[in-house]
């Protein structure tokens, strides 16, 4: 493989990565989450923990742009804001701990954080009150710690949205502006941290392209069928749980 890629990624590597790339973006399209979860845990078995997350960042940061205008019409804005802040706070503690954990640490942290948001998705967890700002706050600065230790800033945000009575397309539209806000908050770490990896970067742009095919397709299936959003749900809950699944280290 070229020189210029991180030198774990084989063709066999670049092609499951590729393909992975290209289903997280199809889920992110149809359901406005998923991306980290369905990614990291095959990255994690072909990339460090760092490269990974870099490749997702530079992606994701990508990938989404075609679905922004029309999530930030749909939105609400002012709590993504909220969210964002609480995640600016706490998401440099978070990316410490990735910097002292050991790799296969990592890949555990991974699975077992989307093995549980789906077990409480699943299992019917709901929330029928008010978003108060104090409870979206903390919910932002959660999701920067998972966010900064596993990439995985998204779970607490889809647990608190898609366990309350808010529409969907609100739901989605406030999942994709806040993902591509933790994308840049981290990313931007990573630098202050000695940890950002170019090679990765350039693997990051060419994982965007399948990245940035799925994702459109995912949004078209969208607004073709959007009283299909349950539907869209499950097919993302069977999937994050087989890549989570796939990524534990014990089935290597």
């Amino acid at each position: 493989m070229p020189d210029w890629l991180p030198a774990s990624v084989d063709a066999n590597a670049l092609t499951w990565l590729c393909l992975t790339a290209f289903v997280a973006g199809l889920v992110r399209g149809f359901a406005g989450f998923g991306t980290a979860m369905i990614f990291l845990p095959v990255a994690g078995q072909f990339l460090s923990p760092f490269e990974a997350i870099t490749a997702l960042i530079v992606k994701d940061l990508i990938g989404p742009l075609p679905a922004l205008p029309r999530a930030l019409r749909d939105g609400h804005p002012a709590d993504v804001l909220r969210l964002a802040a609480g995640l600016a706070v706490a998401m440099p503690l978070g990316v410490l701990m990735l910097s002292l954990a050991p790799p296969e640490a990592f890949r555990y942290a991974v699975s077992t954080v989307a093995l549980v948001l789906l077990v409480l998705l699943i299992g019917g967890v709901r929330y029928r009150g008010v978003l108060t700002r104090p409870m979206i706050y903390l919910t932002g600065a959660l999701g920067g710690v998972l966010g900064g230790a596993v990439g995985v800033p998204g779970p607490p945000v889809i647990l608190l949205y898609m366990a309350s009575t808010l529409p969907p397309r609100t739901i989605r539209a406030n999942n994709t502006v806040y993902l591509l806000l933790a994308d840049v908050a981290l990313l931007a770490l990573f630098v202050a941290f000695g940890e950002f990896v170019w090679g990765a970067v350039v693997l990051g742009l060419v994982l965007a392209v399948p990245y940035l095919a799925g994702n459109l397709g995912g949004t078209a299936m969208f607004r073709l069928r959007p009283a299909a959003e349950r539907t869209y749900r499950m097919v993302a809950y069977a999937i994050i749980a087989a890549s989570a699944i796939h990524g534990l280290p014990l089935l290597d």
